[in-house]
């Protein structure tokens, strides 16, 4: 049931805070509507209005365990060219520990081969390159967490 005061889910807070619980992740975030709600373990509490008509508010949940409404982050090296994380997760360059990258700087990759696996509550996702081309730059490392939206990979 929504705050009627604030527009906000409550029980939603509270539900993405208990998946932080038992999954160990380190933030989750969900979009409904105009509405874009991220819950952090690291932290205050951050009121960021974001960019869609969104409310500016984010109700503390359980815990060290903070929420925010947010925008999506602004990197300037995000270009039309980068590749950027569909979900929130760990990075991971190579298909196993110890084994050869996927890609590296200066390959040239075909659309729908896979250039990274992010995990996301213990699933391995595999990340395709969206189009042909050549691989400028990595932005991730191996092992890193990453955010949606975030710039991971720039194909020329």
């Amino acid at each position: 049931m929504a705050d009627k005061k604030h527009g906000i889910d409550q029980v939603l807070i509270r539900d993405l805070a208990n998946i932080l619980n038992e999954t160990d992740l380190t933030e989750i975030e969900v979009e409904q509507d105009d509405l874009r709600i991220r819950v952090s373990r690291a932290g205050t509490p951050q009121y960021v209005q974001a960019p869609i008509a969104a409310p500016a508010f984010a109700a503390p949940a359980a815990g060290a365990v903070t929420a925010a409404v947010a925008a999506a982050p602004a990197d300037a090296r995000n270009n039309k060219n980068a590749v950027t994380a569909p979900m929130v997760g760990t990075a991971y360059l190579s298909p196993a520990p110890g084994s050869r990258a996927f890609i590296e700087v200066g390959a040239t990759v075909k659309e729908g081969q896979t250039i990274l696996i992010i995990e996301a509550m213990k699933t391995m996702n595999q990340i395709p390159a969206p189009r042909s081309g050549k691989v400028t730059e990595i932005l991730v490392q191996d092992a890193s967490p990453v955010e949606y939206g975030e710039p991971l990979v720039i194909i020329e």
